[in-house]
């Protein structure tokens, strides 16, 4: 059931909102990324076009996204294929914190080498991108970057790196060890890392790349229904 017409302008311009009864979203527990008509909704429209992650985690990044507004660092994005969460995370820090950066890297040419005793993707998948029509759909050239090849490589250069939040989607056991070695120790305090494909059963090696990375560590990946793990960095 929807109810009372009112007006949202999250693009920079007027749009019709119909305000939806929150009973309507218990499928059977509150599902607030199923109301496509508030806010989330319209940021989840420039992701959906271009992403295979599903609206449930696309929330789950969007909120992180928010909390993280007050974390000291800049935004990172591993494994972009064809730019749909990271326009719509352009979007939203355009929108609410337009000094931020979002770093966006990718090989834009599809897996690397893979690990047949880890990993169930061959090399070569998800090809059907590049950097020129992620950076053309992405748009927001003042604040994103975006580098082109190989994890641990293209980190080059950013040692002094200070991160709120890390969206990890590289599906593959070496690239997540990569990512989570050089992302981790620059996490500001406060901060989150977002592994997306953790709980999927096509991506074994992420999970297991996430679980010995933190062995031993004091932080623990935290497995949500989605198939994301969380890991939140504590600390002063």
């Amino acid at each position: 059931m929807s109810f009372v017409t009112t007006v949202l302008g999250v693009f920079g311009y007027e749009l019709t909102k119909v305000r939806v009864d929150p009973q309507s979203l218990y499928q059977p527990l509150y599902s607030p990324w199923l109301d496509q008509d508030g806010e989330f909704g319209a940021y989840y429209r420039i992701a959906k076009p271009r992403t295979l992650v599903s609206a449930d985690r696309c929330y789950v990044l969007y909120q992180l996204l928010l909390q993280s507004l007050s974390v000291e660092g800049d935004v990172w994005e591993c494994g972009v294929y064809q730019g749909g969460t990271a326009a719509m995370m352009a979007k939203v820090l355009s929108d609410k914190k337009p000094g931020r950066k979002l770093y966006l890297f990718d090989t834009f040419a599809g897996m690397p080498e893979t690990d047949a005793a880890e990993d169930l993707h061959a090399k070569g998948d998800f090809s059907d991108t590049s950097a020129e029509a992620v950076a053309q759909y992405v748009g927001q050239s003042g604040l994103t970057v975006i580098r082109k090849g190989f994890i641990p490589d293209t980190f080059a250069g950013l040692e002094s790196a200070r991160i709120a939040l890390a969206h990890i989607d590289v599906d593959i056991y070496r690239s997540v060890q990569d990512s989570l070695g050089f992302i981790w120790p620059r996490l500001s305090p406060g901060g989150f890392v977002v592994c997306d494909d953790y709980g999927f059963p096509s991506c074994p090696g992420a999970r297991s790349a996430v679980d010995r990375f933190f062995d031993g560590k004091a932080a623990y990946p935290l497995c949500l229904p989605t198939g994301q793990a969380l890991v939140f960095k504590g600390g002063a």
